[in-house]
């Protein structure tokens, strides 16, 4: 099997590492991600029939913009350092390209705001897939990297 992709980005926000974390977990996705980069489109929609999101083993499905969806779950929650997750079912354009993801947040405290680290790794579909994903991996820096404004912008809005 061809071997994953592994991007990250980093921000610095004036927030601090408690609140940064428990905001950023809980944020609405379709907030967060609401809009297109590239082939990349916004989140408009989440299925979720639980409590408050947050807990191991939790899962929900994203739809997005494209009529695509994917299944997500919650599978590491570390207060206030990190959370993990993995992507699965996708379904819609990304299908041909991505198997499954599994991503993090990591948040670390900084002078009197903090750190947020968001990162994906990437498993390609197939070889087909597996020779998309470098492309794919500098549209999601950008993405990332404008989602990660975009947090700032929500953070600091309360």
């Amino acid at each position: 099997m061809a071997h994953p992709l592994h991007v990250s980005r980093s921000r610095t926000y004036p927030v601090a590492l408690d609140e940064a974390f428990t905001k950023t977990l809980a944020w609405p996705l379709p907030e967060l991600f609401d809009a297109r980069y590239g082939p990349i489109p916004p989140i408009v929609a989440v299925d979720f029939d639980g409590e408050d999101w947050g807990s191991v083993g939790q899962a929900r499905t994203i739809r997005t913009a494209d009529g695509g969806s994917m299944r997500e779950a919650l599978v590491a929650v570390d207060p206030p350092n990190r959370f993990a997750y993995e992507i699965t079912d996708i379904a819609g354009p990304m299908k041909a390209l991505v198997a499954r993801v599994e991503g993090e947040w990591a948040f670390e405290a900084l002078g009197t705001g903090c750190r947020i680290t968001w990162s994906w790794v990437v498993h390609p579909a197939n070889r087909a897939g597996a020779m998309g994903l470098p492309v794919f991996g500098r549209f999601w820096l950008g993405y990332a990297r404008r989602s990660l404004d975009h947090l700032e912008d929500l953070l600091l809005a309360d």
